[in-house]
Formats: structure tokens, sequence, C-alpha cells
């Protein structure tokens, strides 16, 4: 009779959930169906698929500090909050008429998004996504990135200044600094959180920010790169935030010109610059820094190439497909993951060998988001 009571109790607990480990997962960003797929990296499987996110054409994502939940950022102002364990739209709220992307505070509880329209800053609940904060910047805004201190940091195409949002206090404390330059177009951070590094469109060279700073000030980098050079139509902007930070040199790809450039990563100053396939959008270096890898706008889209960060010479060099768009490295660097958005393909390679290793099908893939990435500033 006890061994029948005791089985008869133990039929009345609740049921455990199974647990569900996110350090392995990823997503990808379907441009035209409005969906993302859900990744395993060591299966180099596609688990699910979650639709309803509107429109995703510049879409991008930030994770939650514990991994399960994804923020993603639409292009009609859509704020998608996903949970990846239930595989489901856990809030969405559409709060722009066309967004540009986001952040995510280093606390995990504030979430930003950066508006070409109306233009300006919104700062929502991470929990609830309740709008906190409104901040208006009479512009479109770009470069938005989280710093550390529970702020956020951002850039105005228009007015060519860049704005720091501290919400660390009872209420946020805006910060202006002015003469960042004509058109700022996209913008980064380091990892460490100090500098802030925004790509100019109307003029050549960048401007950086030292936010470990009490009274940050515009500092010129590569003023007047190009000049003298006949100058290229720009058939894709690049996007600096796929920059490479390679040891002690940053790598960028230029605007309008078959290269990437190459800083030192103390001084601000151009190091090298690599003649490239074509005009570079993304430069991105292998967690470990010793190489960088470039794919290219169109029409030479279908290339990638791979740099070496000593040699400073291309030693590779590829054609996964039509439509290169986005590429992601493993934690360790040890494969890269590849969008080719014509051929409907996620391609998965080992990046010792070069070799392919997978194919996964997606629909029109742009932009890979592992949850690695949930403990990186800036990302």
């Amino acid at each position: 009779m006890r061994y029948l009571a005791l089985i008869a109790a133990m039929l009345t607990l609740p049921a455990q959930a199974q647990p569900t480990a996110t350090g392995d997962l990823g997503l990808v960003i379907e441009r035209a169906t409005g969906s993302v797929l859900l990744i395993d990296q060591s299966d180099r499987a596609a688990l699910a698929r979650i639709d309803g996110l509107g429109d995703l054409s510049h879409a991008s994502l930030v994770y939650s500090p514990d991994q399960r939940f994804a923020y993603v950022f639409g292009r009609d102002g859509g704020l998608t909050k996903l949970d990846i364990v239930t595989r489901q739209i856990a809030g969405r709220v559409v709060q722009s008429g066309n967004a540009i992307g986001g952040a995510i505070s280093d606390d995990g509880q504030l979430v930003a998004v950066s508006n070409y329209d109306p233009g300006g800053v919104r700062v929502f609940d991470a929990e609830t996504l309740e709008m906190v904060a409104d901040i208006p910047t009479g512009g479109k805004t770009i470069g938005l990135v989280d710093a550390p201190g529970r702020r956020f940091v951002f850039t105005i195409w228009d007015s060519g200044e860049t704005w720091i949002a501290d919400f660390s206090g009872t209420a946020p404390e805006i910060t202006k600094i002015p003469d960042m330059g004509r058109n700022p177009y996209d913008a980064l951070i380091t990892a460490n959180g100090r500098t802030y590094i925004t790509g100019l469109f109307g003029e050549d060279g960048l401007t950086a920010l030292d936010l470990w700073s009490d009274d940050p000030q515009p500092i010129r980098v590569l003023p007047g790169y190009g000049r003298g050079q006949q100058e290229m139509p720009v058939y894709k902007m690049p996007h600096l935030e796929g920059w490479a930070d390679a040891g002690s040199e940053f790598v960028l790809p230029a605007v309008g010109h078959h290269e990437v450039l190459w800083i030192d990563a103390r001084t601000l100053k151009e190091t090298a610059r690599t003649q490239t396939h074509g005009q570079p959008v993304f430069a991105m270096a292998r967690p470990d820094g010793r190489h960088v890898w470039v794919n290219f706008a169109h029409p030479l889209n279908d290339t990638i190439q791979v740099i070496d960060t000593l040699s400073k010479q291309v030693i590779h060099e590829f054609k996964p497909g039509p439509a290169v768009l986005h590429m992601e490295f493993t934690p360790r660097g040890h494969e890269v993951w590849i969008s080719v958005r014509d051929a409907n393909k996620v391609m998965v390679y080992d990046t010792q060998s070069f070799e392919k290793l997978r194919e996964i099908d997606a629909e029109s893939p742009s932009g890979i988001f592992f949850t690695a990435r949930a403990h990186k500033t800036g990302l």
C-alpha cells in the first residue's frame, strides 16, 4: 500500500519541463518573408522557422543576457521579442515608420531603437516592451550602440552630431557632441566600450570619440583619405558594425573604393591599405584576429576574400554564390556561417581549410546572429 501511495503522489506532481540550452543557437534573418530561422551550431542544422516579424529587408537583432530572448529590429519600425526556447513571438510593437537597428543596455533591462522616420531613439523596457523614453533628434538616427554604464550612443545623419544617452540615473541625461562630420552613415564601438567610430558619407574619413574621457571630443581619423583619386559609384554602403578588430589594428571597409583600411587601434593612424576584389561591405575578423574575411557590394557580391593580418595580403578567394550578404563566426572561430541570399542558402565553412561543411536551406537569408553576441558590447 505504501508503494502504491508513493506512485500516486508522484503522478500528481507537476510535469517538469526539459531544460533547453541556448548557448549553441542562433537566428538567421529571412528578409523576403518576414521570418527568422532558428539554427544550431553543433548540428549545423535549422531547428525552426518563426514567422510574423514584418519587414525584415534591413533587420538586425540583439539578445538578452540569459540568451533566451532575441529583440529583432525591423525596417518597418517593428520591435519584436522572440522566445527562442518556446520558439514563439513573446511581444511585438511597431514603434515607428522606419527603423534602422537597435541595442540592448549592458544590464539587459532596456532596449533602444534608432529611427529614420520620425527620427530619434525610442527606449523600451526589455521585459514588457513598454516605452520608457522618447528621444527626438530632428533627423535620421544611425550608429546606435550600447556602452558601459547603462548608456546608448548614436549619431544623427542630418546634423552630424553624436549623442550619448545615460540611463544610469532616475532620468536619462543627454550629452550632445557636434562636428562629427558630414552625413555620418554608420558607427561602431570597440569591445571595451572605449572608442566610438563613425563613418562619413558626405566627406572622406571617419571620426572617433574616446568615451572614457569626461568631455569626449571629435577625433578625425584618416581625414581626406581617397582625395585625388577617381571616386567610384557607391552601390551599397559598407557596414561599420562588421568591422574587424585584428589585435592592435582596426580594419574598416572604405567607402567607394576597392580597399580596406588598416588603422592603429591606439593612435588611430593609418597603417596600411589592402586592395580588394570590389567595394567591401563587411570586413570581419576571425575571433582570434588572425584573418579578416571580406564580402562585397553588387555587382561583385558573389565573392569572399580572406586577408592575412600579418602580411595584409589576400590569401584566399572563393565564390559561395550569388549575393553573399553576411558572415558570422562561431564564438571560437573554427567555422564561419555565410548567408547567400539568391541561392536561398546558409553555407558553413571551416576557417582553417576553407572546406564547405554544410548547406542549410533558408528563404533569402541575410543577417546571421549567434547567441554568443549576448555577452559582447556593441553587438
